[in-house]
């Protein structure tokens, strides 16, 4: 079982560094798509549509995804043209992983199914499918600096909580998270987040600069725990391990992305934001 996960590891690995440094634009936003369709259909496992809603659902996320990045995108440089209307989409998922889904797995609701269930699938890939084409289009090491942090982040957790692990994180939802593999987590993401700000000179000499770093890598790390503990209710509800079996070892796509649905629009948006392109909103 090992050795799949890590030969599954290593040829996806290989085939997104590829995608990630050669594709055209047009051929990244396809990809981004396809991704977002993939998980389409896994979602449309976890909220029990029947084969031909799924593979529907999964055909309209990806034409969803392909006409809001034509639309929100510059077709051959990948800059954004309608910062507003990206940023309010971004927002809105913000709003979602930071205030909604916190209260959905404190109370555990039940997930719905048909269109509702549908629009919150949307709610979850959509956003994080044109955080993919924005990062990547300003620089592919931006986007890889920003998913690193999200895997390092669920590394460090799964050593540190096996190693240390005695207090249960969410024992009803994802028996196998602990505080103490969070913390771990977050300990990682820090050392790392703060290596790369002084690395690329955006570390300044003030205790204000060291805070506030902090306080929003911390913020990184609970939104992406957040993300894998909404998937993982998700597939409890559903009564399944795994959301897919496209990936030998790993179980599904939604698997392998689901805290990176939750953090790639907020990085996206901060993009936005220091950038200038969405000042006026503030």
């Amino acid at each position: 079982m090992l050795k799949t996960r890590v030969l599954t590891a290593l040829v996806l690995l290989a085939v997104f560094l590829g995608a990630v440094f050669y594709f055209s634009f047009s051929a990244w936003v396809v990809l981004a798509c396809l991704i977002t369709a993939v998980g389409a259909w896994e979602w449309g496992g976890l909220i029990q549509l029947d084969r031909p809603s799924r593979g529907g659902y999964a055909a309209g996320s990806f034409a969803l995804g392909f006409a809001l990045s034509l639309t929100l995108f510059d077709n051959q440089t990948g800059f954004v043209m309608k910062a507003p209307a990206l940023a309010a989409l971004f927002g809105v998922a913000a709003l979602y992983w930071c205030v909604v889904v916190p209260a959905w797995l404190q109370a555990k609701w039940k997930f719905p199914g048909g269109i509702i269930g549908m629009l919150v699938g949307w709610l979850v890939l959509v956003p994080s499918c044109l955080a993919l084409v924005q990062l990547r289009a300003i620089s592919p090491w931006l986007l890889l600096a920003a998913m690193a942090t999200v895997w390092l982040a669920d590394i460090a957790a799964y050593f540190f909580g096996r190693a240390f692990g005695r207090h249960k994180l969410a024992p009803s939802i994802s028996p196998g998270k602990t505080w103490e593999g969070a913390v771990g987590g977050l300990l990682a993401v820090w050392i790392y987040g703060f290596l790369v700000a002084a690395k690329f000179g955006a570390l300044t000499d003030s205790l204000a600069g060291w805070i506030g770093l902090g306080v929003e890598l911390l913020a990184l790390t609970a939104v992406s725990i957040v993300g894998d503990l909404f998937e993982s209710l998700a597939k409890r509800q559903a009564g399944v391990k795994d959301s897919g079996t496209l990936l030998p070892g790993h179980g599904g796509v939604l698997d392998r992305i689901d805290s990176l649905t939750a953090t790639l629009p907020l990085i996206a948006l901060a993009v936005l934001f220091f950038e200038g392109r969405i000042a006026w909103l503030w």
